[in-house]
């Protein structure tokens, strides 16, 4: 896991390049490289910085260059054992056993037709001194980072926005869409960029520069076409070896030559990795988060360290216990930086401190049980969505009722917060909607009318737009069976929030604290095989990932299967009714969100009155307000990001 940078045919690139790789350095602490060469009438600079994972030796040092090519390479390709046997076989010397080398000889033989091959987490920029012609290319489902930003024939990318916000010298203008879109789902879509000229290679894709100054762009690998795909395998009767499919992911995952952890929440995705993991590497370490009893209490908060302790005795693991207690004035502007873009979802909080945690023991490499929500439904807006179909069939009159009544339910007290109130709430906010309207509104943070109110009048058409992409991108599938709803959410979701959010705050909250966290779930191979699983062995009568959680029956004692769906977030009832109230009331009244005309301080103070008052529960959705207020100071700066904000 490394950071790349390099500029291609750019003024001043080495001077440029040299100061977007200085940028990356948390991204890798182990070592830093520079390549430059002619491009027709200009020049390639690449940037790397390495922390170094496999191959320690200078063998695996970059940008690696050898027979014409240079590669500056960002990833861990798990299947590097079985393509360096085939390329070997072919008559390939390699000269050490990193996997860069693999994906360098992979590239000269077979090309972009590589990229299909390549099984990991991935984005490089590879240069061919023969043709003079630069390729970028990000991994198949977005674990990666890849951002870039063309003017005239030049081109200049890097690992993080933070490193092309530096080195454009405040030039870059804040994409008013981009802030509409965080607003309503607390992140910003892949498929849109915080500053205007700036963007994101998508998942699965590559961009070919020529000398000439000519641009081609390609796509190897379609999230639609594999869920098509499974869904006829599932039809045609194939079944997948779910639990063999996922055990193998996790072996291959463990590939490294320094130690690898695991995060271990207590909950059935964690723990199955973990009980996998130490199949392979007995006595492997996990690392957990508990919080301060009285943010628990307030928040009633499942007691998931519980959970964790029986499955780190169970599997012999050695269990590193971490309490959640952070200045969270201190680390709100942090992670803003950090982040790279507004992304509202204190978890990444958690991940920060657990991989600063880890670190400091030494740890490079942990496996997340991340995706497994998205792939197998396990969030409770899928369940809730199959149940709001069932809630429509209730007579409209009694519906009325239902609603009027937990309309006027407290979500909290002054002593605690009233979670199933919360969810009651929030489920009839949709419950009576089609959809994919249903779907979007049961995850994103406001309604149309809801949102109109709180932005700029000026911003109504560019609030369509972002509600209109929602659609286009949930509705642009061949899943159209009635029976494949449940699909179509996890379909829209591996599309959307997992590359967007999840995999978002999980890279840049781990490189910032100089670790490598591996996604086993997050899988070209458990993805097709998620997707060959029909939607309703998903969620079953009221209990979501039934497949995954049949499979860890094997392997986990049922207590932990089963349990109660726990979360990894933070106590942000608790946080915004104490430690940062007084921070809220100041970017109400005096932030530059506000002051700017960006958002209606008339519509933020209602908020805050009627989360006061345990009308309603805003507490995300002012957390999110205060990661854009620092994201928004530093953007309008003229600087980019400030990590002091």
């Amino acid at each position: 896991m490394c950071g790349i940078a390099g500029t291609y045919r750019w003024p001043d690139g080495k001077a440029v390049t040299d100061r977007l790789t200085e940028t990356l350095a948390h991204r890798g602490p182990d070592g830093a490289g520079r390549y430059s060469h002619r491009a027709g009438d200009g020049e390639v600079h690449l940037g790397h910085r390495r922390l170094a994972i496999i191959d320690l030796s200078e063998t695996g040092a970059q940008p690696m260059v050898s027979g014409g090519l240079a590669l500056t390479y960002n990833g861990e390709l798990y299947n590097a054992p079985e393509l360096r046997a085939e390329l070997a076989a072919s008559g390939v010397r390699f000269r050490g056993t990193s996997d860069t080398e693999v994906v360098l000889e992979a590239w000269r033989r077979w090309g972009t037709d590589c990229l299909p091959r390549l099984r990991g987490m991935f984005a490089f920029g590879i240069f061919d001194e023969r043709t003079g012609e630069l390729v970028l290319a990000r991994d198949q489902l977005g674990i990666k980072p890849l951002f870039l930003l063309r003017r005239g024939g030049g081109l200049v990318f890097a690992s993080e926005l933070k490193a092309l916000a530096a080195v454009t010298g405040g030039s870059l203008e804040v994409d008013h869409g981009a802030l509409v879109a965080s607003l309503l789902y607390y992140w910003v879509p892949d498929s849109r960029c915080a500053f205007r000229e700036a963007e994101k290679l998508p998942p699965g894709s590559w961009l070919r520069c020529r000398a000439d100054g000519q641009v081609e762009r390609g796509r190897y690998w379609h999230l639609k076409d594999v869920a098509a795909e499974g869904r006829e395998r599932a039809r045609s009767g194939e079944k997948p070896d779910l639990a063999a499919v996922v055990e193998e992911s996790t072996r291959q995952h463990l590939l490294s030559d320094v130690p690898v952890a695991t995060f271990l929440s207590g909950g059935l995705d964690s723990s199955y990795l973990t009980a996998l993991a130490a199949r392979h590497q007995p006595g492997i370490s996990a690392y957990t988060i508990g919080f301060r009893a009285e943010d628990a209490k307030f928040e009633a908060m499942p007691d998931d360290l519980r959970y964790a302790r029986k499955v780190a005795e169970r599997f012999g693991v050695d269990l590193h216990e971490i309490e959640i207690a952070p200045n969270v004035l201190d680390l709100l502007p942090q992670m803003t930086y950090h982040l790279d873009e507004p992304i509202g979802d204190p978890a990444a909080i958690n991940t920060f401190l657990i991989c600063s945690a880890a670190r400091e023991a030494g740890v490079k490499v942990m496996l997340s049980g991340m995706g497994a929500d998205e792939l197998f439904a396990g969030y409770r807006k899928h369940l809730a969505n199959v149940l709001a179909l069932r809630y429509q069939r209730v007579p409209r009159p009694l519906r009325r009722g239902v609603s009027g009544v937990v309309d006027r339910l407290p979500v909290a007290s002054a002593r605690r917060g009233y979670r199933s109130v919360r969810f009651a709430k929030r489920f009839l906010s949709f419950a009576d909607l089609p959809e994919e309207t249903a779907f979007r509104r049961s995850y994103t943070m406001y309604d149309q009318e809801e949102l109109l109110a709180l932005v700029d009048p000026d911003l109504a058409g560019t609030v369509q737009d972002v509600l209109t992409e929602h659609a286009d991108v949930y509705e642009d599938n061949d899943l159209d069976d009635p029976a494949d709803f449940v699909n179509r959410m996890c379909l829209g979701d591996a599309r959307m929030f997992l590359p967007g959010l999840n995999l978002t705050y999980t890279d840049r909250s781990s490189m910032a604290a100089s670790t490598e966290v591996r996604v086993p779930y997050v899988d070209v191979e458990v993805v097709k095989a998620a997707f060959a699983v029909p939607g309703d062995q998903k969620i079953v009568g009221r209990q979501g990932k039934a497949v995954l959680k049949e499979a860890a029956t094997s392997v986990l004692p049922r207590e932990i299967v089963y349990r109660p769906k726990g979360l990894f977030s933070a106590p942000l009832r608790a946080w915004m009714s104490r430690d940062l109230a007084p921070l809220v009331r100041e970017v109400i009244h005096d932030g530059v969100l506000v002051s700017s005309g960006l958002l209606r301080r008339d519509a933020l103070a209602r908020m805050v009155a009627e989360d006061a008052a345990g009308q309603r529960d805003f507490s995300k959705h002012l957390w999110h307000v205060l990661t854009l207020e620092y994201w928004y100071r530093g953007a309008a700066s003229g600087s980019g990001q400030s990590q002091a904000a």
